[in-house]
C-alpha cells in the first residue's frame, strides 16, 4: 500500500492562512520598527534580519521533525528580512517600485522553475529533505520580498493607499479562494498565487497601523504594534491545532 510521510511544514489550512497573514504584518511593523524607529537604516537592518533568517533556516533543515514555533519564527524572519530588503532595493538603490517587482518575480519564477525542473513538483508537500527544504525557503523569500514591494508600489505609488491597497489585495485572496472552492485550477498555483498576495495585504495593513495619520495611516506604535501581532501569533500557535503535512511515500505491500 501507499504510505505517507510527515513534511516539516504545516498542513495548508484556515489556520495557517490566519497566522501566514499575521506573520508578514508582523514582518512590517518589525521591519520598520529597526530600520525607521530604532533608525538603524535598510543596510544594516537589512543584514540584521539575514542573518537571523539563515541561522533559522539551517536550524529548520536540521530539525527531524515539524516543530510550530521553529517553522513561523522562520516565516517572521523571512517576512521581515522581506521587508528590509525591498525597501533597501527600491529607496536606498533607487531601483524603484516597478523595477524592483519585476527583479523579484523574475528570480521567484526562476526558483520555482529550477525546483520544478529538480524534483518534478513544487507543491509544499514534498518538503522533506535538505535539498528541497533550500528551494523552499528561497521561494519564500523571494515571495515575501516580492509582496512588499507589491504592496508599497499599490499603496504608495498606485494612489490606492494603505487601506485601499489592503481591501484590493484582500479582494484578490477572495477570488484564489472561490477559484479553489468551485474551479479545478491547480491547487499547487493557487498555493503559491496567495502566499505571494498574503505578503502585500501585511505590508498595507501594517503600514496602515504605524505609518502617520497625514499619510494615510493610524500612527500607531511600531513596536507596540509588533508586540501585539506577536502576541496573536503565539496565540494562534498555542490555541489553534497544527500538525505537519503529508507527502506520497514510497509503495510499501500490506503484511
Amino acid at each position: 500500500m501507499t504510505t505517507r510521510s510527515p513534511t516539516k511544514v504545516p498542513e495548508v489550512t484556515l489556520v495557517f492562512w490566519i497566522i501566514k497573514i499575521a506573520a508578514t504584518t508582523l514582518g512590517e511593523t518589525g521591519g520598520d520598527s529597526v530600520t525607521m524607529t530604532l533608525n538603524w537604516g535598510y543596510l544594516a537592518g537589512t543584514a540584521l534580519f539575514f542573518a537571523l533568517l539563515v541561522a533559522l533556516v539551517v536550524w529548520q533543515t536540521l530539525a527531524e521533525k515539524f516543530h510550530p514555533f521553529l517553522y513561523w519564527a522562520t516565516i517572521v524572519a523571512s517576512t521581515t528580512f522581506g521587508t528590509t530588503m525591498a525597501d533597501f532595493a527600491d529607496r536606498s538603490l533607487g531601483i524603484g517600485y516597478p523595477g524592483g517587482a519585476t527583479l523579484l518575480f523574475v528570480c521567484l519564477m526562476a526558483v520555482l522553475g529550477l525546483w520544478y525542473w529538480s524534483q518534478g513538483s513544487i507543491s509544499v508537500e514534498t518538503v522533506n529533505t535538505p535539498k528541497v527544504e533550500a528551494f523552499y525557503w528561497a521561494a519564500i523569500t523571494l515571495s515575501q520580498t516580492l509582496g512588499t514591494a507589491l504592496g508599497d508600489w499599490m499603496a504608495d505609488t498606485g494612489g490606492f493607499g494603505y487601506a485601499g491597497g489592503a481591501f484590493v489585495f484582500g479582494a484578490g485572496l477572495a477570488v484564489i479562494a472561490a477559484l479553489y472552492f468551485w474551479s479545478g485550477v491547480s491547487r499547487v498555483l493557487l498555493f503559491w498565487a496567495a502566499f505571494i498576495l498574503t505578503r502585500p495585504l501585511g505590508a498595507t495593513v501594517g503600514d496602515f497601523l504605524d505609518k502617520p495619520v497625514n499619510d494615510g495611516g493610524l500612527n500607531l506604535s511600531r513596536p507596540l504594534a509588533s508586540a501585539v501581532l506577536a502576541v496573536v501569533i503565539v496565540g494562534c500557535i498555542l490555541l489553534l491545532p497544527q500538525r505537519a503535512g503529508t507527502h506520497p511515500g514510497g509503495a510499501k505491500t500490506a503484511a
